[in-house]
């Protein structure tokens, strides 16, 4: 199918193939009949992508606080494979579109395959020939609206929910200033409310079209008639509400806001202006300063986006979904017409062309729509203190897939997201003996960026036709964590050898299936993305310690930092804790260096805070502490580490610097200078690719990857108990 894309770091636009959408549970596949432009937002992000790489960094000064915190965190050369692989990364556009559902997911009863839909968000109503919709970002379009209207679903929300936000009252008078097409819905949505509105446009076909649709009076900002038809209207004392609906770099309309709003009025802030706000004007008339978020309640918030739960119509009365049903009912009761709005219809296969004229200027437009060609058979959708007891890992006698390679080691990914562009593959491009076979994701164009930067032959939505394809010798499960288990049981069962990101699982039942998958098949063919015990620098340093004569005990800081607001690794509900998530690779790295497994595990947290304190036990004695904690600052290193035993220290620090100590002297292993911090996902690759390539054994034995997650999971455990664990048949 295809789709309208944009890559960030060069500016340039295409039309894309990319794979067809899967239809998941919770949701539709709609296949778009009309999409509309948002020729402020769209052309907005158009515009930057043509920015030089200095010009994006003065325009996005947010993500550069970002990088600058990715920089302490993980070095220079991680944080710029991350950050240049987000660049060169083919970006959506469009969000607002109506549409025919083609497919109905599981969990979906209130429409079927044929129901006209419109649907919102800039993940899901996209520029493209099909999109998958989640159940509360799409509502029925009611009967008598056409498809062409109904497209303008979504940014009809953002007008009326920035109305909402003013609290407009029947009789009182609004300033709208910039009638671009949210402006021009706003004022159609306040003129229907019975609020007389004023607008401001520097175009005067605007303002035309503005009176045209209902507004009492437009002119341009600097005009004396806007504040003639101000003071006229409102008897001197000025208007009851400002809409900011304009773009753009100048303070002009916050400055003209404050002019000519009331004492006590309300300014609400829709579009993305300037927001210098004169303090004098705004104090003397305690002016009520207010910001419209996007479509409204539920926007950002994933639980109710992506997994469908909506809020009580007795505590959120208008939410995303509620609004965009409440437009496209004033579309049909004649309360909004949003025809006059419509300056241009494009073919899709004039997407290119579209923006380009728009973007020099040629084609002057309030709104813009694709226009979709009907189905065609190739557009097809693709089919759909206690006690721990470490599990019994099954010795399988075929174990499938360990025969010798005579070509190249034929990978398939699922999943690439950042860390699998990041950190993974670009280790794998271009590797001798690697072929690239197949990605797979559940969006297309993520799968059509990987495919066009990494060099894999395929991109698909469909893992069944990867996992049933002979030619594919390994599989890595690279995808979010609480899918980790069962696409690595589903690889073992149809006789692949598995390299899946850590954690293996999130439960002790989801272990448990993975084992019996193992058991099931003969195939034990499996990697967990557990680096660290790789890191040439740890390697080298474990090395020169030497062998132990006695217990040890070890000190590891993690000093994880906290997540971002909306990170998915905070839906413990379905991803499980951040703990569980990723706290594997310190339990591994530890038992690594202590040569056992854990026999026990004790967890402490502070009261109200996210810290951990975990203490392993181990056979001969010896034990590793673990201190995980979210409340240091980002600018101490992430990692550091003690291993104290038989009169020596070894000390690393964040994988950029190690030490050992023999009581009488300082070994610097390597030099004493920071080197390129590598926490050892080349050679871990290297290791896996090997084992396939050869037959022989896998990089890490399956009995320490079940005592590990074992281990990682028990620490839940410990923390409701209080008391240590203790991991029975552990080895």
């Amino acid at each position: 199918m295809k789709q309208v894309v944009q890559n960030y770091k060069s500016g340039e636009l295409a039309l894309l193939d990319v794979p067809v959408p899967g239809c998941k549970p919770g949701g539709v596949l709609v296949r778009s009949a009309f999409s509309l432009i948002s020729t402020g937002t769209e052309l907005m992000k158009v515009s930057e992508a043509g920015m030089s790489m200095l010009g994006k960094a003065r325009s996005r000064p947010d993500q550069v606080a970002k990088v600058v915190q990715s920089v302490a965190a993980n070095g220079v050369p991680a944080t710029y494979r991350k950050v240049m692989g987000k660049l060169d990364s083919y970006t959506p556009l469009g969000y607002s579109l109506c549409g025919v559902v083609e497919q109905v997911g599981a969990g979906i009863d209130d429409v079927k395959a044929g129901d006209l839909v419109a649907c919102a968000g800039n993940e899901h109503a996209l520029h493209a020939e099909l999109n998958w919709v989640p159940k509360n970002l799409y509502v029925p379009v009611p009967d008598g609206v056409a498809a062409r209207h109904a497209a303008f679903g979504t940014v009809g929300s953002i007008a009326l929910q920035g109305v909402r936000q003013g609290e407009s009252r029947l009789g009182e008078v609004a300033l709208v200033i910039g009638l671009g097409l949210i402006g021009q819905l706003v004022t159609q949505l306040l003129n229907a409310s019975g609020v007389r509105v004023v607008g401001v446009d520097p175009d005067p076909a605007r303002c035309e079209l503005a009176e045209r649709l209902g507004a009492a009076a437009c002119g341009d900002p600097g005009s004396a008639s806007v504040e003639s038809a101000v003071a006229e209207l409102t008897g001197g004392m000025g208007v009851d509400q400002v809409y900011l609906a304009a773009g753009g770099s100048s303070n002009q309309p916050v400055e003209l806001a404050a002019r000519l709003c009331r004492d006590r009025g309300r300014v609400i802030d829709i579009g993305k202006c300037r927001l210098d706000l004169p303090w004098n004007a705004y104090y003397e008339k305690e002016l009520d300063v207010r910001f419209s978020r996007s479509y409204g309640p539920g926007r950002y918030d994933p639980e109710y986006e992506l997994q469908g739960r909506d809020y009580p119509i007795g505590y959120v009365r208008w939410t995303e979904r509620r609004n965009l049903a409440c437009f496209l009912d004033l579309i049909a009761r004649g309360s909004v017409d949003v025809e006059p709005l419509v300056s241009h219809v494009a073919d899709f296969e004039d997407a290119v062309e579209t923006y380009r004229r728009l973007e020099e200027g040629e084609l002057k437009a309030v709104a813009v729509l694709f226009r979709y060609t009907p189905a065609s058979d190739d557009d097809a959708p693709a089919a759909e203190a206690p006690e721990v007891t470490v599990p019994e890992v099954p010795r399988p006698s075929g174990r499938t897939g360990a025969a010798r390679r005579s070509g190249p080691v034929r990978l398939a990914f699922v999943g690439a997201g950042n860390y699998a562009s990041s950190m993974l593959l670009p280790h794998l491009t271009g590797r001798d003996g690697v072929e690239l076979s197949t990605v797979v994701t559940t969006t297309a164009l993520s799968a059509a960026n990987a495919q066009r930067k990494f060099g894999f032959g395929k991109a698909t939505t469909d893992l069944d036709a990867v996992l049933g394809d002979p030619a594919v010798d390994a599989v890595f499960v690279v995808t979010r964590h609480s899918s980790h288990a069962e696409l690595t049981r589903r690889a073992l069962l149809a006789g692949k050898a598995v390299f899946v990101e850590k954690p293996l699982a999130l439960t002790e039942e989801e272990l448990a299936g993975v084992l019996a998958a193992v058991e099931e098949s003969g195939n034990d063919r499996i990697q967990v993305g557990f680096n660290r015990r790789f890191a040439p620098l740890l390697r080298e340093a474990k090395e020169r310690f030497g062998v132990r004569g006695g217990p040890a005990s070890l000190r590891y800081l993690v000093n994880a930092g906290r997540l971002e607001h909306g990170s998915w690794y905070l839906r413990q509900d379905t991803e499980g804790s951040r703990f569980a998530g990723e706290g594997g690779h310190f339990v591994d790295t530890a038992s690594w260096l202590l040569d056992a497994d854990p026999v026990s595990v004790y967890a402490a947290a502070p009261a109200g805070g996210e810290d951990l304190q975990i203490v392993l036990g181990y056979p001969d004695g010896s034990t590793a502490t673990i201190s995980y904690v979210t409340s240091g600052p980002a600018s101490f290193p992430k990692e550091t580490l003690d291993l104290i035993a038989d009169n020596k220290v070894l000390r690393l620090d964040d994988f950029v610097r190690a030490a050992v100590h023999d009581g009488r002297r300082r070994q610097w292993v390597g030099s004493r200078l920071p080197k390129a911090r590598d926490k050892g996902q080349n050679a871990e690759l290297a290791a896996f690719v090997k084992a396939v390539r050869t037959g022989g054994p896998m990089p890490v034995p399956l009995e320490s990857l079940a005592a590990t997650t074992t281990a990682t999971l028990a620490v839940r455990t410990a923390l409701a108990s209080g008391v240590p664990v203790t991991l029975a048949g552990a080895r």
